[in-house]
Formats: C-alpha cells, structure tokens, sequence
C-alpha cells in the first residue's frame, strides 16, 4: 500500500464498509476501503441470515444479482434438554412479504459481491492489509496507519468488527466485556440436492432458520443455529465468552456434541465439510454499544455492538447495511459543510435515531438481560420436556387431567421464579 490521501477510509470491508463505500463512491467521493482479510467475507462466519430491507433501499434490485443462497419460508426454534427437544415451527411460503424478505448467505460469497458493488461505483479496495493504528492530530482522526504506511483522510469509519482496538485507542470504546461478547463456530456442510429436500423440504428457493437454546451449550448462555443453503447448511455454536472461560467443556467440545445430537446427526450424516470458521459476535445490545462518532471518525456495525440477539431471531447484516448507508449520509453532510467535527459528524447518530436502527436497539434494549437468565437455558428445556412426555403418555394406568398432568413440572420449576421469568420476557420483548 503507498503513501496516498483519500477523501474517506473505512476500515473492514464486511457488510457495513461496503455499503457505507458504495454510497461514498456513488456520490463521487474518493473512498479506500482497508481490509484486514484476503478478501471481503473471509474472515466472516456470520450464520447467514440477511433480512433484505436495509440492502433494497441501497441496491433495489439486489435480489435478483446477490449471491442470495434460499429465501427463508420455514422458521424453526428449539428447546433442546439432554434427552429431548421441544421445537415450535411456523411455515408460510409468503414469509416476511415482499419488502421483509430474508435470505440465507454465505459470507464470503455475498461480502465480495457487495464489495465488487461498491467497486463499481469507483471504491477503492485493500486487502490483506492490517491497519495498526489511527493518525491523529489536535484530537482528530486525520487517517490510517498500517505497518509502514500512513494513508491521510478527511474521514476514518471504523467497520472493524467486534473488539474494536481502534475504537479502543481513541476513547470511543472501553475494553471489552467477556460478558458482552461471543464466541461463535461454524461448520458449512454440504448436502446433495436430494438429501436437502428429504431433510429440511428444501424445494425451489425456500429455505429454513433454525435456532437451538439450552443443551447445544450445555446450559450455558448461547446456542446453536442452522441455515438450509442451496446444497449445503450453515451449522454451529454461539456461547458467551465469560461463560466459557469458566466451562468444562470447549466450545470446540460443544459443536461436536450439538452435531451427535439425536436430531441433529441423521441431518448432517454423509455430509460434506465445505468450511470450518470462528469468529467473535457482539451480545451486549444497546446498552453496551460505544460513543459512534468523534472528529473525523464514526463507528459502524459489529465495531458499533449492532447486533440483536431476541432468543427467536438473531439479527445483525440489516443493521449493519443501515448504519454503513447512514454513516455515508453523515460523510456526505459533513463534506458539504467542510467540517468533519465531531458535531457536524453527530448527522450520523440522528440518522440512526430516524431509522430502524437504533429504534429497535432501544426498544430491545433490555434483551440481553433477559438472554442472561441462565434459566432460560437451563430450566425451561427441562420443563417443556417433562411437560410435553406427561401429555404425550398413555400407559393405561393412570388418568389425569392436563392441568394435573402440567402442574408437577411447573412446580419443579418454580412458580414464583417463572412468574419473574415471564415478566421479564414481556419487559425485554
């Protein structure tokens, strides 16, 4: 990389770089975007969900030019104790409608798309190249430096993922909270056209999502995920950092388990391991997201802790795609004005206020607690288990009617705790 200037440096090429560069680029302005991987979604193992609204009004015909994998038509949640799993499915082929629809992606395929997108607007793209640190002078972020190279710039957005020490070294983040972040693995496993429609009724492009909660992690906070592809699937294992640290068992440990479980294993037999990956995910919400602006700097995506976690929906690509576009919008203000301060540059924090964005991160913003009620991992598959064998049972002995038959596992449970559990869930959702 040689000494130059650029009008706009973004940091991470992943989902909220490229759309911020693609809306720079497409309104003329000289963006380089710095990419610390060999290429755009290498180093992504996002499960693969992406809700489509954010990219439609960035590319609005993005559907049918993406590297979508199956629109999503099958929604799946599971419960899963050591011996049982209690799964709740909703099926419905006009799922999410025409402007909430939702794709399974791989990240490495639909990240260089985006990327070739914003290319062709006239972004500049650099990868395999770390940045180090930031250039900064009277208390602003003037540029980039990596390795040997300085590269200036009236504006650095950091879209560096989760764990951002650029973020850190400026003071718009604290260090991070093992509590707030997680370790995710994944595995893309190939199928057969065939064994995708006998296992998971994969025809034409429907597609299913599917999210596991209490034995995947052995009760620890987390859980599994799978996405259909077109010939393969997205499975694996998200648990809180904090938790594993003090964990018997690895998360490495607990993927293996989750793919020998009893529902699990006949999915995945005969299948092809395409790609193994892992990667850190922001759980924190809103409450742990950093300052998102200063002078001639903004904070964008997983940098930002925009990610969702609702137990039922996991939700990260369309917020990230959102805060690239609003991030862009702010450059732009401030680039008319000729004053990238950190008070021209707050443009990006009404955006976000005016969006989607940072609308649903407060209105949720109390998910994560809920997320750390252990019992919700714990207590709750055990309970759907005893529940649903007692109803399910017929032995000719004994006959009782359901509420006789409901009672005892609740009773295990813990009234008074599922009452303050069930007022929490309504509080957090």
């Amino acid at each position: 990389m040689s000494e130059d200037r650029f009008d706009v440096i973004i940091v991470g090429g992943g989902l909220a770089g490229s759309a911020a560069a693609y809306v720079l680029a497409k309104a003329g302005v000289e963006v380089a975007v710095i990419e610390r991987g060999p290429s755009c979604g290498s180093k992504n193992m996002t499960g693969g969900r992406l809700y489509g609204h954010s990219l439609k009004k960035l590319i609005p015909d993005f559907e049918q030019r993406a590297p979508l994998e199956r629109r999503i038509t099958r929604e799946r949640v599971s419960l899963m104790s050591a011996g049982a799993s209690t799964t709740i499915e909703f099926d419905c082929g006009t799922l999410g409608g025409d402007n909430a629809r939702s794709y399974s992606v791989v990240r490495g395929k639909f990240d260089q798309w985006l990327a070739s997108e914003a290319e062709a607007q006239g972004a500049t793209y650099v990868c395999g190249i770390r940045v180090d640190d930031l250039i900064v002078r009277n208390g602003r972020v003037r540029g980039i430096i990596a390795g040997e190279d300085r590269l200036e710039a009236d504006v650095v957005i950091l879209a560096d993922g989760v764990n951002s020490l650029l973020a850190q070294k400026i003071g718009l983040a604290g260090p991070t909270d093992p509590s707030k972040v997680a370790v995710g693995l994944k595995e893309v496993i190939k199928l057969s056209d065939q064994q995708m429609k006998d296992r998971f009724g994969a025809v034409d492009d429907n597609g299913t999502a599917w999210l596991f909660a209490g034995d995947p992690t052995l009760g620890s906070i987390g859980g599994g995920f799978l996405y259909t592809n077109k010939d393969s699937i997205s499975l694996g294992i998200v648990a809180t950092v904090s938790d594993v640290e003090y964990s018997e068992t690895s998360v490495v440990e607990m993927l293996n388990r989750f793919k020998e479980n009893r529902l699990i294993a006949p999915l995945i037999e005969g299948g092809e391991l395409l790609e193994y990956s892992a990667h850190l995910v922001p759980e924190g919400g809103y409450n742990a997201m950093p300052q998102l602006y200063g002078d001639g700097v903004l904070v964008a995506g997983d940098a930002a802790g925009m990610v969702l976690n609702l137990g039922y929906m996991v939700r990260g690509m369309d917020l990230a795609i959102e805060a690239g576009r609003q991030a862009a919008n702010a450059v732009l203000y401030a680039r008319r004005r000729g004053d990238y301060s950190r008070k021209t540059l707050s443009a990006y924090v009404t955006g976000l206020e005016n969006s989607f964005v940072l609308r649903d991160m407060k209105l949720y913003r109390k998910a994560p607690q809920f997320m750390e009620n252990r019992r919700v991992f714990t207590r709750f598959p055990m309970m759907f288990e005893d529940i649903l064998r007692s109803l399910f049972t017929v032995d000719g002995e004994s006959s009782e009617g359901i509420v006789k038959k409901v009672l005892p596992a609740v009773t295990d449970a813990g009234v008074t705790a599922l009452a303050k559990d069930v007022v929490q869930i309504v509080s957090a959702l």
